[in-house]
């Protein structure tokens, strides 16, 4: 998009310095932009100002944030122009209070996450004139704080605003994040995106954490193989009974994306293994609150978020 806008951010803070949020944070700060990075763990948070976040696999970069801080509401004595919020799902009701504060004209929070209807939790808090959506399209593995293996990067993000009121200023950030390499797309058609890419990663996500296996083990199984195809059909029924546009070919192309995946432990294992929650209620529970909105049975989503949230009371 061409477009050009008078919005022109210049501060951003990044709330959650796992890897998600640490990739946003190095790829603004090597742009040379104002970047604070927030977490309420202490220790995730000490590389990044000195020597910096370190990124290395599919890209490769380091950069130094402009702060750190382990409150929120340090966020709101100096506000940064715009928010990213990469932290699990989990946290959302918590941080969404917490950035009350921080609503005013010109500043923007933005779900940068996996799952459905994150925006909607932030938008309840904050309004949807300040909230945008991305879907991101990159996997990525902690190795240690601020030191990041990207294992797949797929460019580009999109992202969109929640009210058209603030779609100068959606175009404004994806040109920012562009130019600083983290390529990402206006686009008109967020929620359909965000459905497209849950289907995919609830059929894969959560058997991986059930199992302990990486994708491609789950791939060469054809019995675990059964259970994912049986997935994605439960989740396009379910996002064609509720009028999500997936694409007519979105099966075939699921299917086929999910073949390439690499020896890559998807995030909801990795937080089963370091004894964290999970955001499978916002990818499975979701396909199965929206299954009963619409009448559409949704045992094999049902069973895989049962299996998972036994696993998470471990």
């Amino acid at each position: 998009m061409n477009q050009q806008s008078s919005y022109q951010p210049k501060k951003f803070a990044v709330i959650g310095a796992g890897p998600v949020g640490g990739i946003v944070a190095a790829f603004l700060a090597k742009g040379g932009y104002d970047v604070t990075l927030c977490d309420v763990i202490p220790a995730l948070l000490e590389p990044a100002m000195d020597p910096g976040i370190l990124i290395e696999g599919i890209d490769n970069l380091q950069a130094k944030v402009a702060k750190v801080t382990t409150r929120v509401d340090d966020l709101l004595l100096d506000p940064p122009d715009v928010i990213f919020v990469t932290v699990k799902a989990t946290a959302l009701p918590l941080i969404a209070s917490a950035l009350e504060g921080f609503v005013a004209e010109g500043r923007y929070v933005i779900s940068w996450q996996n799952g459905i209807d994150t925006e909607l939790v932030l938008a309840e808090h904050l309004g949807a004139k300040h909230v945008m959506r991305a879907v991101v399209n990159y996997g990525c593995v902690p190795l240690a704080p601020c030191h990041i293996r990207v294992a797949f990067h797929h460019r580009p993000h999109y992202l969109q605003e929640l009210d058209p009121a603030s779609r100068e200023a959606a175009v404004a950030i994806c040109r920012v994040l562009t130019e600083c390499g983290l390529d990402t797309a206006h686009t008109s058609k967020i929620t359909d995106m965000v459905w497209r890419k849950t289907v995919m990663n609830s059929c894969m996500n959560a058997i991986c954490a059930v199992t302990g296996r990486t994708m491609i083990q789950i791939i060469i199984d054809p019995i675990l193989f059964n259970l994912v195809d049986a997935l994605i059909k439960e989740g396009v029924a379910v996002a064609r009974g509720n009028e999500f546009a997936l694409g007519s070919d979105f099966y075939p192309y699921c299917v086929n994306y999910i073949k390439n995946a690499g020896n890559h432990k998807p995030s909801m294992l990795q937080d089963i293994e370091a004894g964290r929650r999970t955001e499978v209620d916002y990818i499975n529970g979701k396909i199965v609150e929206y299954g009963a909105q619409a009448g559409i049975a949704t045992p094999y989503n049902t069973m895989i978020r049962g299996l998972v949230k036994a696993l998470e009371s471990k």
